[in-house]
């Protein structure tokens, strides 16, 4: 009987909005951090990755993401979106990671790819490599904060505020970054197109 209770509380936790699991999880529950950890794992990890490309980095600091936000619920506002505050918190481990180590910034590949990627002929395969290198070298040539920028937006699919809240930039300037970070990518890319 006792297992079928904790089968129904389970689920209904997994489907509990991120308010809900946050104010059990303050309240002692910390089985109910797994429900968090579930949600966002795969998600933070990502992020990480496409931003180090390094997968044992990625494992530590997503790691690390979870323990500090574990330590941190009581500083989470509740009614606020709750992902783009578990990724400052990833934000600000890869950059403290970065500080202690001074780690290089790899480029992000590819993200997702193309409706394209489906039809697996050698022609697309080859197209979607060669775009796939062009940004790569592109991405490479970027500051750190204008990379940081594009991952967050389009991969991570974060919003100007929400980016804003997950790097502590102002609105401004993260439009600003977007914006000269576009525009730098373009016209490497247009310069790479006419060698």
């Amino acid at each position: 009987m006792e297992a079928a209770s904790t089968d129904a509380r389970s689920t209904v936790s997994d489907s509990a909005p991120d308010d809900e699991v946050v104010a059990r999880c303050r309240d002692g529950d910390v089985d109910e951090f797994r429900v968090i950890v579930e949600r966002y794992g795969d998600y933070v990890f990502r992020t990480i990755y496409l931003m180090t490309r390094d997968r044992q980095l990625a494992e530590d600091l997503t790691q690390e993401t979870f323990v500090s936000a574990w330590r941190g619920l009581r500083g989470f506002r509740l009614g606020s979106p709750f992902r783009p505050w578990l990724m400052r918190i990833a934000v600000n481990g890869l950059q403290s990671h970065r500080r202690r180590r001074l780690l290089p910034f790899i480029p992000l590949p590819l993200a997702g790819g193309s409706a394209r990627s489906r039809d697996p002929s050698p022609e697309t395969r080859a197209e979607d490599a060669a775009t796939g290198e062009e940004l790569r070298r592109a991405l490479a040539e970027l500051r750190d904060e204008q990379r940081h920028a594009l991952v967050l937006r389009y991969y991570a699919e974060l919003s100007v505020p929400e980016i804003a809240r997950a790097t502590g930039w102002r609105d401004g300037t993260v439009k600003s970054r977007l914006h000269r970070a576009l525009a730098r990518m373009r016209l490497k890319i247009e310069r790479m197109d006419e060698v």
